[in-house]
């Protein structure tokens, strides 16, 4: 069958109608592609200046930088606010939200402003996802946030205030590193809490009290409520976070809840207090006043009885230590270096006389078990007060050490010492220098560890790394001074039998003790041993420590006499084993 050939197509380009209609096209697109030109030329930077407002404005939020806000809110806000009351209101926000953390997303245009997307991390309602909306106004240079205080918070709307309710689960136990109560259930009358550890528990587990004053926020920070008690000393104070668990409750926006949470109590927290060790050290310091602090070398706190974490005292020759470290790094002196035998050295043009005006000297070594003033004060002045700041600081000092309560070891700037005689002074731990007995273990410890200084911490666990303060050949060449002491010098009395023990002696002035005819000022003094704190460091076995302690006698009298028996008896129940 043959095909039908196809009708004729008509053109239609070739149209009247159609052919003017496509002549119109291309006029019309330009006349919309200038109007959306005009559009963006007009809308589009003010659009994108406030999208990079919001933007810049969540981010500050974010990172907790006020004075970054600030400047981003609108000028009759800073001249109506000032800037320490609008950071106080973000402040206590943030406190209330218990805010840990936050991550700003993109923002969006919301009718006469912007609206950005957060994620904000909180200790009680855990993750929080909030829009912070930003009504915004014309500024000198361009778009400012018209700030109200609902801004303070993601997710507030105009005319709410940001509330929480919170409670705490009932305190969880405090255990020693073998498992035994230190402190638990309620506290007493007197804010302590049982153990069957008795007196020894009590003098390192602490009291339970209301939170002290200026505090409020920090605590109010992590979810604890006003009104709560809270460890206020000892490990009480140090673990509270961990001991007071998870609190839990409701976070509300005016009337509207924005987040809530159950409170959940947290597990038996295990210290790192040894039982045995910690009613040694109770025992051996019985009633005296001062401090007693024992220590693995890489920090595990093991026994803390008295004072030994927060009482700062003038260390005395136990800061010798540190010293002879500087001086053997500078290359000034050496175990074998000798020094004229002498009752006193003249530095600034004033003698500065040996305890009770002994007379000593000899080899590094020899002074330095001995404890010569007449040797280590111009030692300490030819070292110079820099390089001796810069050794004290590398064990420790002006650091705080990192156990909540626990004070912070000073020395003055260099520029701050004085002269010969001042650095002189300071070099044999006078002058201006203050430690805790926990430091000055840290010290000897730092030696024992062949010059890695240890973080101390009351919680078992991977230990934090060490930081550098000295060579290791320094370390060993100060262990062998610190040998020397307890085998022949002035810390003969911390000897324990079978063991090598490292140690130094402390004497530290309160009131001068000089007793000469020319200056008779100090012979009442010199035989009154309350005029001077007695102190001594030691680590055994020297070679391969297992245990540190730092002990300080207020008003004792001499370090070797009654504060290295003392150590001795820590020492011996730390290496028993049990």
């Amino acid at each position: 069958m043959a095909r039908r050939p196809d009708p004729p197509v008509r053109d239609p380009l070739r149209s009247p109608a159609l052919a003017r209609r496509r002549r119109a096209i291309p006029v019309i697109a330009l006349a919309l592609v200038a109007l959306v030109f005009g559009i963006i030329e007009g809308a589009g930077p003010r659009d994108a200046a406030q999208r990079r407002l919001a933007e810049r404005y969540a981010a500050a939020w974010s990172r907790g930088d006020y004075g970054a806000l600030y400047a981003l809110v609108d000028p009759g806000t800073r001249d109506r606010l000032p800037y320490d009351r609008f950071v106080h209101a973000y402040r206590a926000a943030a406190a209330t939200a218990t805010v840990s953390g936050a991550r700003p997303g993109r923002a969006g245009a919301s009718g006469g402003g912007e609206a950005v997307a957060l994620t904000v991390y909180t200790r009680v309602f855990g993750e929080l996802r909030l829009t912070q909306r930003l009504p915004m106004t014309g500024g000198p240079t361009g778009p400012v946030v018209r700030w109200s205080e609902n801004l303070v918070f993601p997710g507030l709307r105009p005319g709410e205030r940001l509330s929480r309710q919170t409670q705490l689960p009932a305190r969880t136990t405090l255990l020693t590193r073998e498992g035994t109560v230190l402190a638990g259930g309620a506290p007493g009358p007197d804010g302590q809490r049982s153990s069957p550890l008795g007196s020894a528990a009590t003098a390192i587990s602490g009291r339970i009290g209301p939170i002290p004053k200026g505090q409020e926020l920090e605590f109010e920070a992590t979810g604890v409520p006003p009104g709560s008690q809270v460890g206020i000393t000892g490990l009480e104070r140090a673990l509270e976070e961990q001991l007071h668990g998870s609190p839990g409750g409701v976070l509300r926006a005016g009337s509207r809840t924005l987040a809530s949470a159950a409170p959940h109590a947290a597990a038996p927290v295990r210290s790192t207090i040894s039982a045995h060790l910690q009613g040694a050290a109770v025992t051996a310091l019985g009633s005296r006043t001062g401090g007693v602090v024992a220590l693995r070398p890489d920090g595990e706190l093991l026994a803390a009885a008295g004072l030994p974490l927060s009482d700062l005292q003038p260390p005395g020759s136990t800061f010798k230590i540190i010293t002879v470290t500087g001086a053997l790094e500078a290359g000034i002196a050496n175990p074998g270096t000798q020094f004229p035998v002498q009752t006193a050295a003249t530095l600034s043009g004033v003698k500065l006389q040996n305890a009770n005006g002994e007379s000593c000297g000899g080899t590094l070594t020899e002074a330095f078990a001995i404890s010569c003033n007449s040797v280590f004060a111009p030692l300490g002045a030819k070292l110079g007060a820099g390089r001796l700041v810069s050794v004290a600081q590398r064990f420790g000092f002006n650091d705080p050490p990192g156990i909540p309560g626990a004070a912070t070891s000073t020395i003055p700037p260099a520029a701050r010492i004085g002269d010969d005689l001042a650095v002189g002074s300071t070099a044999i731990g006078q002058g201006d220098v203050q430690a805790s007995a926990l430091q000055m273990a840290i010290a000897a410890a730092t030696i024992g560890n062949e010059g890695r200084r240890p973080r101390p911490t009351v919680l078992p666990g991977p230990p934090a790394p060490m930081v550098t303060a000295t060579s290791p050949r320094v370390a060993r060449l100060v262990r062998s001074l610190m040998l020397e002491v307890v085998r022949s010098g002035t810390g003969t009395s911390a000897q324990v039998p079978g063991v090598k023990v490292a140690g130094k002696t402390g004497t530290a002035e309160l009131r001068s003790t000089v007793c000469t005819p020319a200056d008779p000022s100090g012979c009442a003094a010199s035989g009154d041993p309350r005029n001077t704190d007695a102190w001594f460091v030691a680590f055994a076995p020297a070679l391969a420590p297992r245990v540190v302690v730092g002990a300080v006698l207020v008003g004792a009298g001499a370090g070797g006499d009654t504060a290295a028996p003392l150590a001795a008896d820590v020492l011996r129940a730390g290496l028993s084993g049990r």
